[in-house]
């Protein structure tokens, strides 16, 4: 069985080594946990480019040493020219999901490092920017070996990435992915960290790099402008939180589906399932996705633009009828859209003084749009693939709406007075990912380490496939997969004991009294938990 490591005062978590390297670095330094993740986060774009990009948006969970939980939304709007009808005009049936006209929004990750960082000085953080991003910058510059992730990763069939503008000359060797442990350099995203850490954060919309980055887009054909990038600003938002027996739980509100992961939680509480591992605990966590998610996808837009509040959706009552209506013994068949696809990076960091941070940062499918950007080096995401060129959607796509998010920061604070900060990438497996490892320590007692390293499933369907599947790895027990087969799932066994697209997942644990930290990251990925 793994062990889990155990930190006497502070630990961060992280998919990448290198990344987990960069924050143990400024804890020495005597960063605090903020710091520590806007340099891994700075860290991991550089070294884990396959999954998130300083071209993508992140969302914040922070804890303050003192108890306050706040959130920050760092996910940028449909630009000015994204609009139905330019779409429509080029003959599009839905946003391309490569290209130009895939970078459809704002990149919102900067902007949340900078409100991050504000808030970080109001609690007492005193590093300089430039050694926040040191490490990134020399990465960038010196270069470091491609990961065993990227080099994994292969586009689908019908996936038109590698014919991006400028992905080739920055992500191919010879026309080929990089293979494996090969030093690849990136030396124009290195000269725009390097402005950062000069300039200052806000250059990246409303200065010299902004100018850049602007022209750029325009020459290429994306949908946003100048005037996008100078309106763009983070902004903090109140988590959404649920009530569990002896914790209370927060993720993040609209346009993320953190209302799912709560829900998911929630009704499973209320089947009272006794044991880990069984057809009772995958049978309830996969009922009660299937309902968290036919209200997420009727509810969860923009948050100015909400026509529910998701609160609703978390009140006992109501997760009492829903959990009600979830039959132990049968599968229901529910209606569910297609789920998302999407890549992304979630880290955690707690500091010396308890406070704890977890974040998520991604350009949503691997390497975004694939449009790199000449001048910057920067990869644009495609996130607002997820707008619809339906008026009539839940997320139609129109200038200043932020699309659907899958992205959910997560974070438990404990009776006892432990501080859980937690999460997974996956797109739509995110909830569902959260949901098992949280229920594997919290509800069952496992330890961290085998919490996140246990076999896992994912409902859903799979990119191009249009039937749904209960996809689990060849880890599971057979007994368990007959049983769920005799209660209607349909499960498929995807043939690989660790599976990338079942979630590289991790979670931090600071323990009162001793102050100490218990850190893992997934085995899935290629990172770990550093601390001191």
């Amino acid at each position: 069985m793994p062990e889990t490591p155990v930190f006497a005062t502070a630990a961060v978590a992280a998919p990448h080594r290198l990344a987990a390297k960069a924050g143990q670095g400024v804890l020495a330094q005597g960063g605090n946990a903020i710091e520590a993740m806007v340099a891994m986060a700075a860290a991991i774009a550089v070294v884990y480019p396959h999954m998130n990009g300083i071209g993508g948006d992140g969302f914040w969970l922070v804890r303050e040493p003192g108890g306050r939980v706040r959130g920050i939304e760092a996910c940028g709007p449909a630009g000015s020219l994204a609009t139905i009808r330019r779409y429509r005009e080029k003959g599009y049936d839905a946003i391309p999901s490569r290209g130009p006209d895939a970078a459809v929004t704002v990149a919102g990750t900067i902007g949340g490092w900078s409100l991050a960082l504000d808030l970080s000085r109001a609690l007492g953080g005193r590093l300089p920017l430039s050694a926040l991003l040191a490490d990134a910058i020399r990465h960038a510059r010196e270069g470091c070996p491609v990961s065993p992730s990227e080099a994994r990763y292969v586009p689908q069939e019908l996936d038109t990435l590698h014919g991006a503008p400028n992905f080739a000359a920055t992500f191919l060797k010879d026309g080929k992915p990089w293979p494996e442990g090969e030093i690849r350099r990136l030396p124009a995203l290195a000269a725009t960290l390097e402005q950062l850490a000069h300039a200052g954060l806000d250059d990246f919309y409303r200065g010299d790099l902004g100018r850049e980055i602007a022209a750029d887009l325009e020459r290429l054909g994306a949908p946003v402008t100048r005037a996008d990038l100078e309106a763009y600003a983070a902004r903090e938002r109140a988590p959404l939180s649920l009530r569990r027996r002896d914790a209370t739980l927060f993720n993040f509100p609209p346009p993320t589906q953190g209302l799912a992961a709560l829900m998911i939680l929630g009704l499973f509480d209320r089947l009272n399932v006794t044991a880990p591992e069984t057809p009772d605990h995958y049978h309830g966590l996969i009922e009660a996705t299937k309902r968290a998610f036919s209200v997420r996808d009727r509810v969860v837009t923009d948050f100015d633009r909400l026509r529910h509040d998701p609160a609703t959706f978390l009140d006992p009552a109501f997760l009492a009828r829903e959990a009600g209506a979830i039959r132990m013994d049968r599968a229901a068949s529910l209606p569910i859209r297609r789920p998302d696809e999407g890549d992304t990076v979630w880290m955690g960091a707690i500091d010396k003084d308890g406070m704890a941070v977890s974040f998520i940062q991604s350009v949503y499918w691997e390497y975004g749009s694939g449009t790199v950007l000449p001048a910057t080096g920067i990869c644009w995401q495609n996130r607002g693939t997820s707008l619809s060129l339906d008026p009539n959607a839940v997320n139609p796509l129109e200038p200043g709406r932020r699309p659907f998010h899958t992205l959910i920061p997560a974070l438990a604070v404990f009776d006892d007075g432990r501080v859980m900060p937690y999460g997974s990438m996956g797109g739509d497996g995110q909830p569902q990912f959260q949901s098992q490892i949280f229920t594997r320590y919290a509800d069952y007692g496992m330890s961290p380490a085998d919490a996140v390293d246990a076999p896992r499933l994912l409902y859903g369907r799979t990119w191009g496939a249009e039937s749904l599947t209960v996809k689990v790895e060849d880890r599971f027990d057979p007994a368990c997969i007959r049983a769920l087969r005799a209660r209607g799932h349909d499960v498929e066994e995807l043939g690989g004991p660790y599976i990338d697209s079942l979630g590289h997942a991790g979670m931090l644990i600071r323990h009162p009294g001793n102050g100490r930290v218990e850190a893992v990251h997934d085995p899935r990925s290629d990172g770990g938990a550093e601390g001191l």
